[in-house]
C-alpha cells in the first residue's frame, strides 16, 4: 500500500479543483497505449482514464489496445499515443531521450510453463523443444529471446500470444511457453484449473542474465499461486513495468496525472490485482527511464524524493 493516507492524497485533490489547477487538463485530450484485450495494461489504462476523466473533468483518454511493449514504445515515438504502459527492457532499448515516466507501477514475472507430466525440468530441456515465445513485437518475446540465446537453447520457437499459448499447450501443441505478466496471470491460472503445469526454475541464470541487463530482478512465485506441481517456490526474472509520456506532455499536466494514479488507486485495485503493488515509494524507480518533471514535482511535494 501506499506510504502517503489515501485521505491526504484526495484532499489534494480536491484543493487542486478548488484553485482552478485542474485547467491544465481540462481539455487536454490524451491517448493512452496498453495491452492485448482483458490484459493488466489494458485494464489499467481504462480504470485510469475513467478516473483522470472523473477526478479532472477532461474527456477520458482514448485507450488503445496493442500487442504489448515495444508496440507502445513505437506508437509513443510516432505520435499515436501520449501515454503508454512499457516493461523497463523495452524502454531501455528504445534509447529514445524524449521518453520520461510517471511511475513505476507494478513489476512482471517471467513464467516459463509446461506440463506437470512432462519430463523438461530445466530451460535447457527445451533444446529441440516446441516453444511459445509470445506474440509478434510484444515484450514477452524480447525475454524470451534473450533467456533462449543465453543459454544457448536451440529450440522451435513459435509466435504466439497468451492464450493461443495456453490452448496450444493444453492441447499437446507446444512443450512450453514463455509469458511475462503480473501475479496472477488470469489465463495461466485458468489452464491450471484443467492441467496440472509447472514453471521452470531460473535461479541457477539469474546472475549471468542481470550482468547483462541490470533493470531485470529476481523473485519468487510461491506454490500456491497456480496450485503448481514444482516441489519448491520458482525463482525467476522480474522486469518493472513503467506508465511513459513524452515531452509533449506539460509539467502541469504530468503531475495532476501523477497524483491522479495515487487518488485513484482503489479503482484501480478493483480492475486488476496487480495494482496493489502501486506504491508511492517504488513509484519513482523508473530507471533507465528518467521522472517525467512533472511527476518529479508531484513526488517531491509529497517528500518522496
Amino acid at each position: 500500500m501506499v506510504s502517503v493516507s489515501r485521505k491526504l492524497i484526495t484532499l489534494l485533490a480536491v484543493l487542486l479543483v478548488l484553485t482552478g489547477c485542474t485547467s491544465v487538463t481540462g481539455d487536454l485530450k490524451l491517448t493512452i497505449a496498453t495491452g492485448f484485450p482483458g490484459g493488466v495494461y489494458n485494464k489499467l489504462g481504462n480504470a485510469l482514464a475513467t478516473e483522470w476523466a472523473r477526478q479532472m473533468g477532461m474527456p477520458r483518454p482514448t485507450v488503445l489496445p496493442s500487442e504489448g511493449s515495444p508496440d507502445n514504445i513505437n506508437r509513443l515515438t510516432n505520435g499515436q499515443a501520449d501515454i503508454a504502459f512499457s516493461a523497463a527492457d523495452a524502454a531501455s532499448d528504445s534509447r529514445n531521450e524524449r521518453f520520461s515516466a510517471l511511475a513505476r507501477v507494478y513489476d512482471d514475472y517471467l513464467h516459463i510453463v509446461v506440463r506437470a507430466d512432462d519430463p523438461i525440468r530445466t530451460i535447457g530441456d527445451l533444446t529441440g523443444k516446441r516453444v511459445a515465445i509470445g506474440a509478434a513485437n510484444s515484450g514477452v518475446k524480447k525475454i524470451a529471446d534473450r533467456v533462449l540465446d543465453i543459454t544457448g537453447v536451440v529450440a522451435e520457437r513459435r509466435e504466439l500470444g497468451l492464450q493461443a499459448s495456453a490452448d496450444a499447450l493444453r492441447n499437446r501443441q507446444i512443450d512450453a511457453f514463455f509469458w511475462s505478466g503480473g501475479l496472477p496471470t488470469d489465463e495461466i491460472a485458468q489452464l491450471s484449473k484443467g492441467e496440472r503445469i509447472r514453471l521452470l526454475d531460473m535461479n541457477e541464470l539469474m546472475s549471468t542474465i542481470r550482468k547483462r541487463f541490470r533493470y531485470y530482478g529476481t523473485a519468487t512465485i510461491p506454490l500456491s499461486m497456480y496450485g503448481l506441481a514444482n516441489t519448491v517456490p520458482v525463482t525467476t526474472l522480474t522486469v518493472p513495468n513503467l506508465l511513459m509520456v513524452t515531452d509533449r506532455l506539460s509539467t502541469d499536466a504530468a503531475k495532476a496525472l501523477t497524483q491522479g494514479i495515487f487518488v485513484a488507486q482503489k479503482e484501480l485495485a478493483a480492475a486488476t490485482r496487480a495494482a496493489n503493488s502501486i506504491d508511492i515509494r517504488s513509484a519513482v524507480e523508473t530507471q533507465p527511464v528518467p521522472l517525467h518533471p512533472g511527476a518529479r514535482e508531484f513526488y517531491r511535494d509529497e517528500k518522496n524524493i
